[in-house]
């Protein structure tokens, strides 16, 4: 069953029922209009603040975007990429170029205009819907992106170079142009993070984006009731099959645009919310903000909020212990996952499990999971080795890339480069990425296990630990600490807490600086590395010189 069918029935049986919700909070500001001053004046109404859409709107919104390009001779193999920031008309588009039979290639906005180019030439793109914000960086390698035969603008005053969505699609039909589609036939390519260099592109097909769906329903019990409050981009995943779930159920979703945490509140409690996905920076930032005093809960209407879940990178026990305290009736899950695998749920904690946090969890519905050693052999329960998944949302292949799809395909199991181990109850440990294990005098130092360490430190707000060289022990651990506002930390004091580690964990070198994380939460490590690596070389070289 191809995913589009999903919407078409939400249109046939809900279609008068809100699907969407689009929030610009940026907008309120610019009026100097608090929230809930608007809410009172204007509950419901469509304008620069707040959008809505019907189930009925969306389908027939997909349905011109299809016949739009069936109009330029897109179908079952062509590739139409999607370069949006989070907006109403984005799962529209995205929609619609799966009911023409074409493929969707989402693209991160982060990235720069050689980046866009070179994700664009990989996946052998057709046709480039943009808008507004990436303008600048279009026009500078439209006139080196042959294949790419049209670029729909989707804003108002359409530039020379590009084609007005909005006008042209507004001439065509909004019947579903009935092409048959296969579960087995290619639906999105979606990029990898990035984080270890130019992205690869994974193909999945309408399997992969079905299992998805009845995945994160089953995992959180969505029903036509709850409302999910969407904040990270669409463009990934993890948020695209978060509201898979809502989807299935015909549930509505809000799109939040901005992560300010009196927003989130604001958002949940205007919106009526039940279910929140964040990623960890930004529940952080809400719990620091209550505990501050700079948001007060009494302020906001939060009782049906039900459901908290986080994923994309390991979750600090600390974190949701602090979180239990302040919302205590919430329900809690995490999710893990990859791109290769359709995003969340390979591995869910369970909302049943909470006495369990620290742990990914368990294998998700419809999933399988082991752990191996580097000949793919299964390790016994206790021991470090490599995750691996197998079940329908796994991947068909990196796209154009069989060398890199055979490293990490083998009789339908995805080998995630994720190191883990299993506890003796059978739930699941995520202990690093196999990449950021740190050799230091032949002992394996996992980064993850001394940053959930330093965040305990009631000063920390956020820790990264790399790997530097050293002419010695090989590696030497660094961490990059980012101090709560408001809170003092040195150096030394920091040294003394690292005490109760053993001692070949503590790190060897501290520096306090930000901690930069990508658009879905995970720590630019290499990044990292680049930026205090070559520094460290060169005074290591200089001390053995000296």
């Amino acid at each position: 069953m191809p995913i589009t069918d999903i919407l078409e029935k939400n249109a046939k049986l809900y279609g008068n029922d809100v699907a969407l919700v689009e929030l610009n909070p940026q907008e309120l500001e610019k009026r100097h209009v608090t929230w809930r001053e608007y809410s009172l004046i204007e509950p419901s109404r469509n304008d620069s603040f707040r959008t809505e859409l019907t189930w009925e709107e969306f389908d027939r919104k997909a349905n011109r975007m299809a016949n739009l390009l069936l109009t330029r001779h897109i179908h079952r193999g062509s590739k139409v990429a999607i370069l949006l920031m989070n907006c109403l008309e984005w799962l529209p588009i995205y929609f619609g170029i799966l009911k023409c039979g074409a493929t969707a290639v989402p693209l991160n906005f982060r990235y720069t205009a050689d980046e866009i180019r070179y994700c664009l030439d990989l996946a052998d793109v057709d046709v480039l819907v943009f808008g507004l914000e990436f303008v600048g960086r279009i026009e500078d390698i439209c006139d080196r992106i042959p294949r790419v035969k049209t670029l729909l603008y989707v804003g108002e005053e359409c530039p020379s170079f590009a084609e007005p969505y909005y006008n042209l699609a507004s001439y065509c039909s909004s019947k579903s142009p009935a092409i048959p589609l296969t579960d087995d036939d290619d639906a999105a390519i979606y990029f990898s993070s990035g984080t270890t260099g130019f992205p690869k592109a994974i193909l999945h097909t309408h399997r992969s984006l079905m299992h998805a769906c009845r995945v994160e329903q089953n995992h959180h019990r969505q029903t036509r009731e709850d409302t999910f409050l969407c904040i990270p981009p669409l463009y990934h995943t993890g948020a695209k099959m978060h509201w898979f779930g809502s989807l299935l159920v015909g549930g509505r979703a809000v799109l939040l645009r901005g992560t300010r945490p009196e927003w989130i509140l604001s958002a949940v409690s205007e919106e009526h919310c039940t279910v929140v996905w964040l990623l960890v920076p930004w529940a952080q930032d809400i719990l620091d903000a209550i505990e501050r005093g700079d948001i007060k809960l009494e302020e906001f209407h939060l009782d049906q909020w039900r459901l908290m879940h986080i994923g994309a990178q390991p979750v600090p026990p600390s974190l949701i212990k602090r979180w239990k305290t302040i919302f205590p009736h919430h329900d809690y899950d995490t999710n893990y996952g990859l791109s290769e695998s359709i995003g969340p749920g390979a591995v869910h904690l369970g909302i049943e499990n909470i006495d369990h946090v620290g742990a990914i969890g368990v294998a998700g519905y419809g999933w399988q999971t082991k752990i191996v050693d580097e000949n793919h052999r299964p390790v016994p329960r206790g021991t470090v080795g490599e995750l691996a998944v197998k079940g329908d949302g796994v991947m068909k292949c990196y796209y154009k890339d069989e060398k890199a799809t055979r490293e990490v395909l083998e009789d339908g199991w995805l080998f995630t480069g994720d190191m883990a181990q299993e506890s003796e109850d059978g739930f699941i440990y995520l202990v690093d990425r196999k990449k950021d294990v740190i050799i230091t005098g032949g002992e394996n130092l996992y980064p993850v296990q001394i940053e959930d360490f330093l965040r305990r430190h009631p000063a920390v707000k956020d820790v990264a630990v790399i790997g530097l060289p050293d002419p010695r022990l090989g590696e030497i651990a660094a961490a990059i600490v980012e101090i709560k506002e408001g809170a003092t930390l040195t150096e030394e004091e920091l040294a003394s807490f690292c005490l109760d580690l053993p001692r070949y964990q503590r790190p060897r070198k501290i520096f306090f600086a930000p901690v930069p994380r990508n658009p879905t939460g995970k720590i630019e490590k290499p990044r990292l590395r680049k930026m205090y690596g070559a520094d460290h070389l060169v005074a290591m070289q200089n001390e053995i010189s000296g």
